[in-house]
C-alpha cells in the first residue's frame, strides 16, 4: 500500500538518494551544498514544499512543488519536481504524488497544477497523457550567468 505524507527529519538521507536519481536522469549537477539548502528550504516550507510516498514503510517517491501568482489568477502550482525509485515504477507511486499535490493546490484553491517534462521522457509521458493534458507548450530558458 502506497502511503503520501509530508518528509521528515528522518527522510534526509532516503530523500538525498531519490533527489541525486532525479538529478542524474536530467543531468543536472548539484554540490552537496545545494541538496543541504534545498532540504533545509523543504522543512521549512521556504517557497518550496514536498511530500514523499512510502511502500512498506520505505520512503520510495518524492515529489516538490510550489505555489505562485500569475497575470489572470492569484494562485498556481507547478510540480517542480517527481522522482520515484526505478525499482517501484508501475506501482502507482507518481500517480499517488501527482494526486497529493492536486489536493494541496485545490486546498490552497489554485486554478492551475502544472508541470514540465523532456520531450523524450517517454515513460512519464505515459503517466502524465493518462492524468493530464498536454496543450503544446515549448520552454526556452534565457541564461542568467
Amino acid at each position: 500500500m502506497i502511503t503520501i505524507d509530508t518528509l521528515t527529519d528522518a527522510d534526509r538521507d532516503a530523500w538525498g538518494r531519490l533527489a541525486a536519481g532525479y538529478k542524474r536522469f536530467y543531468n543536472t549537477p548539484t554540490t552537496a551544498a545545494e541538496y543541504d539548502e534545498a532540504w533545509r528550504r523543504l522543512r521549512t516550507g521556504d517557497g518550496v514544499q514536498a511530500f514523499g510516498a512510502r511502500l512498506d514503510g520505505q520512503l520510495v517517491g518524492i515529489v516538490h512543488f510550489l505555489f505562485h501568482t500569475g497575470t489572470w489568477t492569484r494562485t498556481q502550482c507547478y510540480l517542480q519536481d517527481l522522482y520515484t525509485d526505478e525499482a517501484c515504477r508501475g506501482r502507482g507511486v507518481a500517480r499517488a504524488l501527482i494526486g497529493r499535490v492536486a489536493q494541496a493546490a485545490q486546498q490552497a484553491g489554485a486554478t492551475r497544477l502544472y508541470w514540465l517534462t523532456q520531450e523524450t521522457n517517454l515513460t512519464a509521458r505515459a503517466l502524465y497523457d493518462r492524468v493530464a493534458q498536454y496543450k503544446g507548450f515549448i520552454r526556452y530558458d534565457f541564461p542568467l550567468a
